[in-house]
C-alpha cells in the first residue's frame, strides 16, 4: 500500500462506481476548482485508488481519489 495514500469513505467510492456504470457526469473538487468529469473507470494501482475521467473537452485525466472532494 502506499503510505501517503488515505483510502476515501465507501460511500464515495460507491458513488464513482455508478457514477461509471451510467455514464454519468459530476462535479468534482480537484487542486481546488470544481470541474464537472465524465468517470470512466475506478480501479487500484500502485497501492492507491484511482479514477480515470473524461472532461467535457474530450480529454482524459487520471485522479487520485483521495485528491478529490465532493
Amino acid at each position: 500500500m502506499n503510505p501517503d495514500y488515505r483510502p476515501i469513505p465507501c460511500d464515495e467510492h460507491e458513488r464513482l462506481e455508478l457514477a461509471v456504470l451510467k455514464r454519468q457526469w459530476l462535479d468534482l473538487r480537484v487542486d481546488g476548482a470544481t470541474q464537472r468529469l465524465l468517470p470512466l473507470d475506478v480501479y487500484t494501482r500502485d497501492g492507491a485508488e484511482w479514477l480515470r475521467v473524461q472532461t467535457p473537452e474530450g480529454d482524459t485525466l487520471t485522479l487520485r481519489l483521495d485528491r478529490l472532494t465532493f
